[in-house]
């Protein structure tokens, strides 16, 4: 594998990631990192943790860095898509840590908070605008962002904005942008949804994937406890004082039973907060820092705001509920067994979860250890699931539409030999 050095970054880049210890990239890097840089539209499969945001983050940099007469207009060069507010923020500071030898400006947008902020720096000029889709489209109808003049877009977690229903403000964004573009897409998982959305808006992709589902969780210790619903709280309550338990995100399948949650287990003297789509992002930004800092030590969290933790050290998971879809396990216990890490997630499941339960033994190839398989359990007092039915949010497929791929041919940077001949040329 290359190290950063052998990349040959644009080298305010390579004294930064010198300062920061960086010295192999992660197999997400060093896959993409040079592709990117010969200007070839990417497919990335991964999962948070694997350093993926350096993966897009480090190319664009480099390709402003090299750009800087075109990167003196202000004007956004750079789109980076991202569902939630968390992850963009998480984005935004990867940049800036990055970056912090190459000149350039950057604008977050997303919502939860007054836009006038945003609006003021945009209008200052950013080279790299990091986004969420509905934020990003008022503005845009406000006519205060222009996206004429992007070079490089990239879609961070596709298979959630595809779950979170952002597909029509996803295809109303890119029919906005240069069809001459390159395009970086990354998903935690490929279904055939996101595999037809790839082959709208990419041309020819590099395929990287370095997250096979049967390995994404195979250092994490998994495992079952069978009880009826009544039972969940006492069992959790025993989890969480176990003396191995230092950090833990306990998930919900709702925002108020994220909340009713929290209350309980305060009222039993665990320190707990709940994060979900309803809280104000100053309140999200608090909750995450408060267990960051290890000033509460259990993270009440719903599916949408999984993807926005990125925090290390977490030793525990705990699905108090099972979720909806097989892939949101992964992405639950994938908030522990970080860096190479060990950790440990634990799934109440009752009765009537069971058929959950066969569908994430499928999608991951394993079947997950039963703690107590000689629960008694009460079949009777337990009522069939809601059938949950997202049909209708995805979208159908864009037919000749401005947004679909049409002809278009990948952006060579500087020609034949792309950003390595302007190199050449810097150094001769």
């Amino acid at each position: 594998m290359k190290s950063f050095q052998e990349l040959e970054l644009f080298e305010p880049l390579e004294k930064r990631l010198a300062e920061l210890e960086y010295t192999t990239p992660t197999p997400i890097q060093a896959q993409t990192i040079p592709a990117a840089i010969e200007g070839k539209d990417i497919l990335g499969c991964a999962q948070t943790g694997t350093g993926k945001t350096a993966a897009f983050a480090l190319p664009i940099l480099d390709f402003l860095g090299h750009e800087a007469p075109r990167a003196a207009s202000g004007r956004p060069l750079a789109l980076v898509l991202a569902p939630t507010r968390e992850l963009a923020i998480q984005i935004g500071q990867s940049f800036h840590t990055y970056g912090k030898h190459v000149r350039f400006r950057q604008t977050l947008v997303y919502g939860g908070v007054g836009q006038n902020e945003q609006v003021r720096s945009l209008n200052k000029g950013a080279h790299v605008l990091i986004a969420t889709p509905g934020r990003l489209i008022d503005l845009m109808e406000q006519g205060h962002v222009r996206l004429s003049d992007i070079e490089i877009l990239v879609l961070d977690e596709a298979d959630r904005m595809l779950d979170m229903g952002f597909m029509p403000a996803i295809k109303k964004i890119i029919a906005k942008l240069p069809q001459d573009r390159q395009s970086l897409f990354f998903s935690a998982t490929l279904p055939p949804k996101i595999r037809e959305l790839a082959d709208q808006l990419l041309f020819n992709p590099f395929q990287v994937n370095v997250t096979p589902k049967t390995k994404s969780v195979e250092q994490i210790d998994q495992s079952v406890r069978m009880m009826d619903r009544c039972e969940k709280v006492d069992q959790l309550v025993k989890v969480l004082r176990g003396d191995d338990v230092l950090r833990s995100i306990v998930f919900t399948r709702t925002k108020h039973g994220a909340n009713a949650l929290t209350r309980k287990l305060e009222k039993q003297g665990i320190t707990a907060t709940a994060i979900h789509g309803n809280k104000s992002q100053a309140a999200r930004q608090r909750a995450l820092s408060a267990f960051r800092d290890n000033r509460i030590s259990v993270l009440v969290a719903t599916d949408v705001a999984a993807r926005g933790i990125d925090i290390d050290d977490v030793t525990h998971v705990v699905n108090f509920d099972m979720p909806m879809e097989p892939e949101s396990y992964v992405h639950r216990v994938g908030r522990t067994g970080r860096a190479g890490a060990n950790g440990i997630a634990i799934s109440f499941c009752t009765v009537d979860e069971r058929d959950k339960l066969r569908e994430i033994e499928k999608l991951i190839d394993q079947p997950l250890r039963i703690q107590n398989p000689g629960a008694k359990l009460n079949d009777t007092a337990s009522k069939p699931a809601k059938s949950s039915n997202f049909g209708g949010r995805n979208g159908s497929r864009n037919n000749g539409s401005s947004s679909a791929n049409g002809n278009r041919r990948p952006k060579k940077r500087f020609g034949k030999g792309g950003w390595n001949k302007r190199r050449a040329t810097a150094k001769a």
